[in-house]
This record gives C-alpha cells, structure tokens and sequence, in this order.
C-alpha cells in the first residue's frame, strides 16, 4: 500500500543529490538491511552472504568472474584482478543473479503504476522537477565510471606502451562492462528514486532499494550471496556539477580505482603536473584538440593572446571579441569584458566568456552569456 505522506520535491531532490554525490564510508548494516528488505519484498530469502568489495571496479570483476568469464579474463592478462575477485568471493556458491526479481520487475511496476497515476501530461512535468534535475550529473558519472572498469582490461597493451588493445583484451573490455549493467547502482539510481518518493512510492516494493541507496555504493544480488561495492572516498567537482580536479583523481574509491578529469573531460592522470612550463608553442603543437583546451584554460587566455599577437574580431562598448584558430579544431571565440564594479584594491577585474565560433560582434556575445539576441540587449546598468 502507498501512503500519501509526501515531501517538497525541492526537498526530496536535495537529499537524493547529497546521496547520489556521497563520498564516506557505506554504512554497512543499513545497506545489508536494504538489500535484505528488497530480497524479501521480491518473495526471496536474504543473501547469505554479504561481499564487500572497495569499488565498482572491483564488484564488477567479482561479477564477470561468476559470470563463468574468468578464463577470458585470464586470457587477456587479468591475472591480478581475476585472482583478487576469488579472493573477495572465498568459499561457497552464489547462486543465479536474481537482479530481474529484486529491482527490475518492481522498479518497472513502480514506474508503470506512477506514469498511469500522472497521465502523459503530468508525468513528463513530475520528472522534470524532479530525477530529471540529477539525471544529466549523475548518468554522466556512471557511464565514465562503466567506461573505466572496461579501460582495466587494457592494462598488458598499455604496460607494453601499445596504444592498440588485442583481441583478448577488447573481449575482456566487453565482460566488464556488461558486468556493470548487472550492477543495482544504489546511490547512483539517486534521480529515479527521487521522483518514486516524490510521488509516494517508496514505502512499498522499492523501501529497501531506497535504504541501499542511501547506504551504499553499486551492488549485484546472487541467489544467496550480494556483492556491496563501498562508496567513493573522494569526489571533487565544478560549479556546474562536472567531474573537475587539477591536483589528483577527481573520482576515487578506496582501492586505488579513479578518474581524472578537468571540467568534466577526461585527462591523463599526470596530465595537469606535466604541463609545468607550458608554453603557447607547445599548447599550439598539442594535437588532441580536448587536451589542447584544457591546456589553455590553465594557461590562461589572456597570456595565450597577448605571446601569440592575437588581434580582437571587434571591439565596442561592451567589450572585445577574440578569436584564437586551433588547428584540427573550431576557433575558440571570447568575449572580454570588465567588471564595472572594483575589487577591494580599487582595481576592476577582467573576465573573458567562451561563446559560440559564429558569434561576431563583441554585444552579440555579451548578449549570448545572458541568453538574449544582440537586439534584445539593452543593459540599464552594469555591474
């Protein structure tokens, strides 16, 4: 039975986000609770075992493993990682996955039942204001999260320095990311669960997916056993909620398994301490064009087109409109302006906005950071 008792959806979004982003150690005994109360709401006894793995990586690895796909993974060289999972996974049998019976079938139940009480009109509202103010952040965390489990079976070519994966290990690739679509992705199925509870519908068959949520990290349930992976220890993001970090992994789990990355695009790990010294040559000779910006966002635009000789696209009240041509690469066009109101040293900063290549007066690109056409651009005041 659904109860009615219901929170603000800016409430309920608030907390799932906190949720979804959590970077502290998984509290076990309620995640175990979780898991047991979807086992039993699935008609299913509780596992009865409970695996702890340190990351997604490393759960993945367990799963592929019970998947029957540990030669192949040995095959490719994966030695190391297929030994630790049977070392996570010890004596005793798992059983069948029975991730059909303890989140897909009630989670589509749920979403059908909710859709049907909202009609097609309200439906698409109701997840707009709710998972759909998460999903965009979250999905993009998951699928670079997948992406790198799939990455570890690269690891004999890269040792070798071969940019290109054998066949062995492209296979292994494909073990370890089907392995994540195993996964019930608990924190991260943070947007669907806010907008269940923002409809009232996780006191009934999702209670215990919710308290999994909420505990843990990503998890696989077996007959009678779940691997529980742990939740990040570090987690480092931008204003706009993208993956960004200079000094070290911007995603990172206890066992070493993390992502680099610099406003949301992936980086080399020792990418941002290797660019000491850069030089406008060297951002100019860069050949990866997303490499190449992040480069020039460290050194600075301003510095890039004054050693460069650069010369403005136009010039008005509003500001100056720069052009800098990247080979292999669109134009990065800016429009400089300054701050009509002082720092505390008396001093007013300058500020240079990335807009479109096809902008072409420096008011048209003003006018694009405000989200109005150049015509409709009438600022009363600055500041």
């Amino acid at each position: 039975m659904v109860t009615e008792t219901r929170r603000e959806p800016h409430y309920v979004v608030g907390d799932w986000q906190a949720d979804a982003f959590r970077a502290d150690p998984a509290d076990r005994a309620r995640a175990e609770a979780g898991v047991a109360a979807a086992y039993a709401d699935a008609g299913l006894a509780a596992p009865e075992r409970f695996v702890w793995v340190p990351s997604p990586a490393r759960g993945a690895v367990a799963a592929a493993v019970l998947g029957g796909h540990e030669a192949a993974l040995r095959k490719a060289g994966l030695d190391d990682l297929c030994d630790r999972a049977r070392a996570d996974l010890g004596e005793g049998t798992a059983g069948a996955s029975v991730l059909a019976d303890v989140r897909t079938r009630p989670w589509e139940a749920e979403r059908t039942a909710a859709c049907s009480e909202q009609g097609p009109e309200q439906w698409p509202r109701t997840w707009a204001e709710t998972g759909g103010l998460l999903w965009n952040q979250v999905q993009s965390l998951v699928t670079r999260v997948r992406g790198a489990i799939g990455e570890q079976a690269r690891s004999r070519s890269a040792r070798a320095g071969d940019p290109m994966p054998t066949p062995e290990e492209n296979a292994a690739e494909s073990i370890l990311r089907a392995a994540t679509l195993d996964a019930v992705l608990g924190q991260h199925d943070a947007p669907w669960l806010a907008l269940f509870e923002s409809v009232g519908r996780l006191d009934g068959p999702l209670a215990g997916l919710a308290e999994a949520a909420r505990s843990s990290g990503w998890w696989w349930p077996y007959e009678r056993l779940a691997i529980m992976s742990e939740r990040p220890c570090e987690l480092h993001r931008d204003e706009p909620g993208r993956l960004h970090r200079g000094d070290g992994p911007a995603l990172a789990y206890p066992d070493g398994f993390s992502l680099h990355a610099w406003r949301g695009m992936p980086i080399p790990p020792d990418f941002v301490a290797s660019l000491t010294g850069l030089t406008a040559d060297r951002i100019s000779a860069e050949e990866n064009a997303e490499l190449r910006r992040v480069m020039l966002e460290i050194f600075g635009y301003d510095r890039y087109l004054a050693e460069t000789g650069a010369r403005p696209l136009h010039q008005d009240e509003t500001g100056v409109l720069w052009s800098i041509d990247l080979p292999g690469d669109e134009p990065v066009v800016m429009v400089e302006v300054v701050n009509s109101t002082p720092e505390p040293d008396g001093t007013h900063r300058t500020y240079y906005l990335r807009v479109p290549p096809s902008t072409r007066t420096a008011r048209a690109g003003v006018a694009w950071t405000f989200g109005v056409d150049e015509a409709d651009y009438r600022p009363q005041k600055q500041t």
